[in-house]
């Protein structure tokens, strides 16, 4: 599967659970894990829980396996690997204290703004 097909597909799966702050980096050429990265917050554990598994069903959907899917039952930092991408899914503090945008912040941020409600 078209790894920009896939990630647009996990968008907005976590914007269905409408999930905050959703960024996609391009991680190309600066990781050696995955080409992106999604990163995005929830505002309880349910709602962490619920994004993490709306992005694998849909992506069950589609026909590609979940590597790996880290932290459901604490659902503080949820991470979903899709292979070339990686989904990061932060409680709201969480997501504030581990600051994965700025660690990153030499990755391009890709435009998603098509999948994501307004």
């Amino acid at each position: 599967m078209e790894n920009r097909k896939l990630l647009l597909t996990a968008v907005k799966a976590a914007d269905d659970k409408r999930a905050e702050n959703i960024i996609a980096l391009n991680m190309k050429g600066i990781s050696l894990v995955s080409d992106y990265f999604i990163i995005c917050h929830g505002n309880s554990d349910k709602q962490v829980q619920a994004i993490a598994s709306e992005i694998k069903d849909k992506c069950t959907e589609m026909g590609v396996d979940v590597k790996r899917l880290e932290g459901y039952q604490e659902a503080k930092w949820v991470l979903v690997d899709l292979g070339d991408i990686v989904v990061h899914i932060f409680h709201r503090d969480e997501r504030t204290y581990y600051n994965l945008e700025r660690l990153w912040g030499d990755a391009p941020v890709e435009n998603i703004q098509s999948e994501i409600s307004q």
